[in-house]
């Protein structure tokens, strides 16, 4: 299948790729790093002043209207440049859903602050030993015109700076909701943590948190196709920030052995560093081609669920031979933290810890076959 962008994806590819590629430089991340602040508010102001962060929301809220495929073509520019910004996670995982299931009067409470760049919102959709968003374990029970929520989250992403989280809750009966927490509720507590990327996360402690009719998003007694949709998404979002995380790693890994010399001639002239920088080229084009056949057919309205376990493998299985691979071809370098290539190592365990390993994937691909067989 062709993949190829279109004028307008072309485009907003090129412009994403100009504004991170200016802003986020390696004496940027190391000054990031440093400090105590992780997120770069100068590239997200930037992208709000070129509607790049709510290039997928509605026009109505200040967005440029576009789908899941152009956030998603943001998306791998900012793992090309493992840019600090939660847009998966205000977007892709919290921004999209309040689009597609919330009322005007909540789009309009929360979107326009999304695309001006003021606002981080985050989703919390992982529970301790649950591997399904589906069946939380955390509840919502009703109470007079609003929601009482329990129940524990963890590596929740950017929930330190987050202004509202979007949590699932099950409501009882088999049913499942979606509800917007104030993390300054005084039932909610954070405890910080940090992921292998150094990406701020939090472990969320809900204790008796009320929850407004006013802040639940869709239909909290039916709302299992609404949790589908925004988990499709994110693993959307995910994969597609892996692609550029592996295409950036292989182009910087190319780059080192064709210039670092070794027994007076460049490394790349050894048959074992071609044929490993071979083979990570080869991982990477198979995640990318998994990726955007799942993003298409996400972007269409086609069932997207077998595309994107495919690539959520490729990932977390390809995706780990490529940043290791590399790391491998730097040699002393690779552990140089002042040399990039580190990061892309970390970016890369941490997408595959977040995905879930390569195991899972291929057990329910499988089940999947078996079932479409019988």
């Amino acid at each position: 299948m062709d993949f190829t962008l279109n004028e307008v994806q072309a485009d907003i590819k090129s412009l994403a790729n100009k504004i991170v590629g200016e802003q986020v430089t390696r004496e940027r991340l190391k000054e990031l790093e440093a400090g105590t602040e992780r997120m770069d508010r100068g590239l997200w102001g930037e992208l709000a002043k070129a509607n790049l962060l709510g290039i997928a929301l509605p026009e109505s809220v200040g967005g440029s209207g576009y789908g899941i495929m152009e956030l998603c073509v943001v998306l791998q520019e900012v793992g090309r440049f493992v840019a600090p910004i939660p847009l998966l996670a205000t977007v892709a995982m919290t921004a999209l859903p309040i689009a597609e299931f919330g009322t005007d009067d909540q789009q309009q409470k929360y979107l326009p602050a999304v695309v001006n760049g003021d606002s981080v919102l985050t989703a919390a959709l992982q529970e301790p030993l649950n591997g399904s968003p589906l069946t939380p374990a955390t509840n919502a029970k009703r109470n007079g015109d609003g929601w009482v929520l329990d129940g524990t989250k963890t590596a929740v992403p950017w929930a330190p700076l987050a202004e509202r989280i979007l949590v699932n809750a099950s409501t009882g009966d088999g049913n499942v909701g979606l509800f917007l927490v104030d993390p300054s509720d005084p039932g909610v507590s954070l405890l910080k943590a940090e992921a292998t990327n150094r990406e701020p996360q939090a472990v969320l402690t809900l204790s008796g948190v009320r929850v407004a009719d006013a802040d639940v998003i869709g239909d909290p007694t039916n709302g299992t196709a609404a949790i589908q949709w925004v988990y499709r998404r994110a693993l959307a979002g995910l994969c597609a920030t892996a692609v550029g995380v592996a295409e950036e790693a292989v182009r910087i890994t190319a780059e080192y052995i064709s210039q670092r010399e070794q027994f007076e001639r460049p490394l790349a002239t050894f048959q074992g560093a071609t044929l490993r920088i071979a083979d990570a080229y080869i991982d990477t084009q198979a995640i990318n081609v998994a990726t955007w056949s799942a993003i298409w057919r996400l972007a269409e309205g086609r069932p997207a669920d077998d595309e994107l376990a495919i690539a959520k493998y490729w990932v977390a299985d390809g995706g780990h031979r490529v940043v290791h691979a590399c790391q491998h071809l730097h040699g002393g370098m690779g552990v140089d933290i002042d040399y990039p290539i580190h990061r892309y190592l970390l970016w890369g365990k941490e997408l595959e810890l977040t995905l879930g390993g390569a195991t899972p994937q291929l057990l329910r691909l499988g089940a999947s076959m078996a079932g479409a067989v019988a």
